[in-house]
C-alpha cells in the first residue's frame, strides 16, 4: 500500500481539517495544502519519535527518583544502622508483594522480558501484555525504588529498558487502523536501544546493544528507527540533565603495550567472576521456581531481607545500593584502599537482593562489583599506580561482559561513560578477553538464560527465525 493512498490520507485529512477549523486557520490551510503536508510527513517514523521522546522524559524522572531513594536509604544506614532490621525486610517484602500482586512481568531486571517479547513476535502477539505494558512499567519503578530504599543492591538500567519497551509497545498499540504498517518487533528493539541510551547517556552503547543483544535481524532493516530513537531519547534526557558523563573523567594517562597483558588478565578474571555470579543467580531462580510456592516467597523475602540487614549493619552503606558512589571513589580517590571484605560483601548483597524476586537490574551493580574486583586485584598484585583506572575500568567491562555476554556493548558503554577514547582498544580487548573466559562457565548470557526461562513459562517454543525486511 502506498503511503499516499486514500485509505490513509482521507482519515488524516478529516482529522486535520477539523483541527484547522477549530483553530481558525482556514484562510492559510485549505484541503489542497493539507494533502501536500500529509504527503511530506515521515509517517512510519512518527510513532518511534513520540515513543523515544516519552522514554527520555520517563528515564530522567526515574533517575531522579532512584538517586533520591538511594541517598535516603544510605542516610538511614549511616545514621541509624539498627533501623535496617526493620526497614530492609519490610522493603523487600513490599517490593515483592507489588510485583506478585499487580504485575508479575515486572520481576527482575527486565531485559530478559524485552528479549522474550522480541522473540515471540509475531506469532504470539497476545502474550506481549504479560511482558510489556504501562502497568508493568509503573510497578517496575515502584518496586525497584522500594528495594533501593531498603538498601537493595539493584540498578535502574535494566528496568529502564523494559520500561522503554513498554512505552514503545503502548504507542504501537495506539496506532489507528489506517496508519501505514509499522513493525512491532522493530518498535520493541528500538525501545531497548532508546532506553539504554537514555539511562546511561550513551547513544552508541544503545545502538550496539540493540544489534548485539536484542536482535538477530540485520541492522539494515531498522537502522533509521534505532538511530532516530536513540538521538531523540538521549536529547530529551540531556535537555533535563544537561550533558554529563555517567562516570565522569577519570585519568588514564598514556597506556603502553606493557599494560596489555594486565588488561587481558584482569578482564579475563572479571569475566569469569561475572559469569559465575550470573550462573549462581540463574540456579537460585530455577530452584525458587520449583520449591517456592505462594506464601513461601514472602517468607523467603523476609529471611533474605533480615540476612541483608545484618550485612548492612556490620559493613555499612558500601554494601548497599547501586555502588555508583563506590565507583567514583575508586576512580577519583585512589589513595583510599578498600578492605578485603568489600568484594564478597557486594557479591552477596547482589545475590540476596536479586533473589527476592522483586524488580531491579544487575547492569550498574555489575559495573560496581567489577570495579571493586579491579581494585582488589591491584592490591593483591601490588601494582601501585600502574594505570590504576585503566585496570579498574577493564574489570568493570569484564564483569559486565561476564554477566551479559555482550563485550562490545560493555566496552562502548564504559568508553562513552568516561570519554576516554585513548583507551578504546584496551576496552575492546578487555571485552573480548572477558567474553572468552566467561564462555568457560556458560555459553549463554544471564539475559539469554532468563529469556529462555520466560519463554518456557509462557509455553512458547524457541525457534530460529528469518530476518523480516520491513523498514529501511
Amino acid at each position: 500500500m502506498a503511503l499516499t493512498g486514500n485509505r490513509f490520507i482521507e482519515p488524516v485529512l478529516e482529522i486535520l481539517t477539523n483541527w484547522v477549523r477549530k483553530l481558525r486557520l482556514d484562510r492559510w490551510l485549505d484541503q489542497r495544502r493539507l494533502r501536500y503536508l500529509i504527503r511530506l510527513l515521515p509517517l512510519r517514523a512518527i510513532p518511534f519519535w513520540i515513543a523515544a521522546l516519552l522514554t527520555g522524559f520517563v528515564a530522567v524522572g526515574y533517575e531522579y527518583l532512584f538517586h533520591a531513594f538511594e541517598d535516603f536509604g544510605q542516610g538511614i544506614i549511616q545514621k541509624h544502622p539498627l533501623w535496617v532490621f526493620g526497614l530492609t525486610p519490610v522493603a523487600f517484602l513490599l517490593s515483592l508483594w507489588l510485583v506478585e500482586r499487580f504485575a508479575p512481568g515486572a520481576r527482575g531486571s527486565g531485559i530478559p522480558h524485552l528479549m522474550a517479547a522480541v522473540e515471540i513476535l509475531p506469532a504470539h502477539k497476545g502474550l506481549i501484555h504479560k511482558l510489556l505494558s504501562l502497568r508493568i512499567a509503573v510497578i517496575k519503578i515502584l518496586s525497584s525504588l522500594i528495594m533501593l530504599l531498603g538498601g537493595g543492591v539493584v540498578g535502574r538500567e535494566g528496568p529502564t529498558l523494559q520500561i522503554s519497551g513498554s512505552i514503545f509497545q503502548w504507542v504501537y498499540s495506539r496506532l489507528p487502523g489506517f496508519w501505514p504498517r509499522v513493525s512491532q518487533r522493530i518498535m520493541l528493539i528500538t525501545g531497548g536501544a532508546a532506553g539504554l541510551a537514555a539511562a546511561f547517556n550513551t547513544p552508541l552503547g544503545g545502538i550496539v546493544f540493540a544489534v548485539e543483544e536484542l536482535t538477530r535481524t540485520h541492522i539494515s532493516y531498522f537502522r533509521t528507527s534505532v538511530l532516530a530513537a536513540v538521538i531523540i531519547a538521549g536529547m530529551a534526557a540531556q535537555t533535563l540533565l544537561g550533558p554529563y558523563l555517567y562516570l565522569g573523567f577519570p585519568k588514564i594517562g598514556n597506556p603502553g603495550l606493557n599494560h596489555m597483558l594486565w588488561v587481558i588478565l584482569f578482564a579475563g578474571l572479571a569475566g569469569l567472576g561475572g559469569a559465575l555470579v550470573a550462573m549462581l543467580l540463574q540456579r537460585i531462580s530455577m530452584w525458587k521456581r520449583k520449591h517456592w510456592k505462594a506464601s513461601r516467597k514472602y517468607w523467603g523475602a523476609l529471611v533474605l531481607g533480615l540476612t541483608f540487614a545484618a550485612l548492612l549493619y556490620v559493613f555499612g552503606a558500601d554494601a548497599a545500593g547501586t555502588g555508583k558512589p563506590l565507583i567514583n571513589r575508586l576512580l577519583f580517590e585512589q589513595s583510599n584502599q578498600i578492605p578485603w571484605h568489600l568484594l564478597p560483601v557486594r557479591i552477596i548483597g547482589l545475590i540476596l537482593s536479586y533473589s527476592v524476586g522483586a524488580a531491579g537490574g544487575v547492569f550498574a551493580t555489575s559495573l560496581s562489583t567489577g570495579g571493586v574486583l579491579g581494585e582488589s586485584l591491584l592490591q593483591y598484585f601490588e601494582l601501585g599506580d600502574l594505570s590504576h583506572n585503566l585496570l579498574v575500568l577493564s574489570c568493570m567491562i569484564g564483569f559486565l561482559t561476564g554477566v551479559t555476554r555482550s563485550p562490545f556493548t560493555a566496552a562502548i558503554l564504559v568508553l562513552e561513560m568516561t570519554d576516554r577514547h585513548s583507551a578504546i582498544f584496551y576496552f575492546l580487548l578487555a571485552g573480548i578477553s572477558a567474553s572468552s573466559t566467561a564462555r568457560l562457565v556458560d555459553k549463554n548470557s544471564f539475559y539469554e538464560n532468563g529469556k529462555n526461562a520466560i519463554l518456557t513459562a509462557l509455553g512458547v517454543e524457541i525457534e530460529a527465525r528469518k530476518p523480516e525486511p520491513e523498514e529501511d
